[in-house]
């Protein structure tokens, strides 16, 4: 019996199950990022994790993520220095991100916005707030969406 490559290819892709979305939750807490993960796991999200800014930037370049939630406060390099290298790489450059942050500031705001970051939330926020990126993220492209609207970013 021979069995073609396209039958074959045709059987193996109705029975492969969509690939979930990968996002890499960058937080130097552990009890944070597990956090995270259970939130995003149980909305169908396969999660890595990263504990500083160079795993960060590290992680990503290796498995390509396609969403980063970027603590600002990370150790050995900074969420901004990390969003700003990862913007600078032509693999992984176009990859959504999301800071999370304490700093409700504008100033600090402006700075993350100037390295590349996609949206920004202040903690703590309404989780609704995060379901509601992850679904603008789902499946996007950086190049897809609109930039980043600072304005009433601070109203709940």
């Amino acid at each position: 019996m021979t069995t073609s490559l396209s039958s074959l290819q045709k059987t193996t892709d109705a029975t492969h199950a969509p690939a979930r979305p990968l996002v890499l939750v960058a937080d130097d807490h552990a009890d944070t990022r597990l956090l995270f993960r259970t939130v995003l796991e149980v909305r169908g999200f396969s999660v890595i994790e990263a504990a500083d800014g160079e795993e960060t930037v590290r992680t990503a370049e290796n498995l390509r993520p396609d969403l980063i939630l970027m603590d600002c406060g990370l150790p050995r390099l900074s969420g901004v220095d990390a969003t700003r290298r990862i913007r600078a790489s032509a693999h992984i450059g176009q990859v959504p991100i999301i800071f999370i942050s304490g700093h409700a500031g504008t100033t600090f705001v402006a700075l993350a916005r100037e390295a590349g970051c996609d949206e920004y939330l202040v903690k703590p926020f309404d989780l609704d707030q995060l379901e509601d990126l992850l679904e603008k993220y789902r499946g996007a492209q950086r190049s897809d969406l609109s930039p980043l609207d600072v304005r009433g970013m601070f109203t709940r």
